[in-house]
C-alpha cells in the first residue's frame, strides 16, 4: 500500500467511524475527491479549490466550466462535484411529506425552498393545495428569470385545472443571494392572479428563494391576503 493509499484509507475510516464533524473542509473535499481521481494525492486540488472559490460551499455551487479552469481538474471531477447538490436537492424533496398541509408563509417557504438547493439558473415551481391545504403537487413551470422566461400564464392554469387544485403558491428564485421581490415578480404575480380566481383558484402567495432564505409577497405587503387562512 503506498503511502497515498495509507491516507485515503485512514481519511475514509475518520469519516466512518466521526462522520463529517471531525473534518475541516479542504479534508472533507479531499474525501469526496478521492471518488472522482481514484490514484493520488488529491489534498493539494482540495486546497486549490477553497482558495480559488472561497469556500467549501462555492466550490460545489460553481459551475462545471469554472471548475475547470483550476488546474487539475477535468471533466470528471467537475461533472462529479457539480452534480453534488442537485443530488442533495433530490434527496430533501424525496425526504418532503407529500401528504402535509400547508397553513402558513413559514410551511410554504421551508417546504419549497428545498426545490432550490445548488440551482445555478432561476427556476419557478408551483405548489398546488386542495381545500384543507393539503399538497397535491408541487409543479416545475420554467427555468429563468420571470422578465425574462416568458412564463405562460395558460400553463400555471392547465396545471392547477390538471391536478384540481383549489388554490397555489408559487415560488422561483433569486440568484444574487437576495430574497427580496422585484417589481417584475410582482407585476407577473398580480396579473396571474385574476386570471386564476376567474376559475375558482386561488394565488395565495408568491415566496422568493435566495441562499436558503425565503420572502413571502404577501408578507411584505406587495400581494393582497387572501381570503383563505394560511
Amino acid at each position: 500500500m503506498s503511502i497515498h493509499q495509507g491516507h485515503r484509507a485512514r481519511l475514509k475510516q475518520q469519516f466512518s467511524q466521526y462522520g463529517e464533524r471531525v473534518f475541516d473542509d479542504h479534508q472533507l473535499l479531499e474525501l469526496l475527491l478521492f471518488y472522482a481521481v481514484p490514484q493520488g494525492d488529491v489534498n493539494p486540488l482540495a486546497h486549490e479549490l477553497i482558495n480559488h472559490f472561497g469556500s467549501f460551499a462555492a466550490v460545489l455551487d460553481a459551475k462545471p466550466e469554472d471548475l475547470k479552469k483550476v488546474s487539475g481538474v477535468g471533466d470528471h471531477v467537475a461533472t462529479f462535484l457539480s452534480m453534488l447538490p442537485q443530488i442533495m436537492r433530490r434527496y430533501e424533496i424525496s425526504r418532503t411529506n407529500n401528504d402535509c398541509q400547508i397553513n402558513s408563509t413559514a410551511e410554504a417557504g421551508e417546504y419549497l425552498r428545498r426545490y432550490f438547493i445548488g440551482a445555478r439558473n432561476e427556476m419557478v415551481y408551483m405548489l398546488c393545495l386542495n381545500t384543507k391545504g393539503k399538497v397535491l403537487c408541487c409543479s416545475f413551470l420554467a427555468e429563468g428569470a420571470l422578465n425574462r422566461v416568458g412564463l405562460d400564464p395558460r400553463k400555471v392554469v392547465e396545471i392547477a385545472l390538471e391536478h384540481q387544485a383549489c388554490s397555489v403558491i408559487l415560488a422561483h428564485n433569486h440568484l444574487n443571494g437576495i430574497a427580496l421581490p422585484s417589481e417584475q415578480d410582482r407585476t407577473f404575480t398580480l396579473a396571474l392572479r385574476p386570471l386564476l380566481q376567474s376559475l375558482g383558484i386561488q394565488l395565495l402567495d408568491h415566496i422568493v428563494v435566495a441562499d436558503g432564505d425565503f420572502v413571502s409577497m404577501v408578507d411584505c405587503g406587495l400581494l393582497p391576503s387572501s381570503d383563505r387562512e394560511r
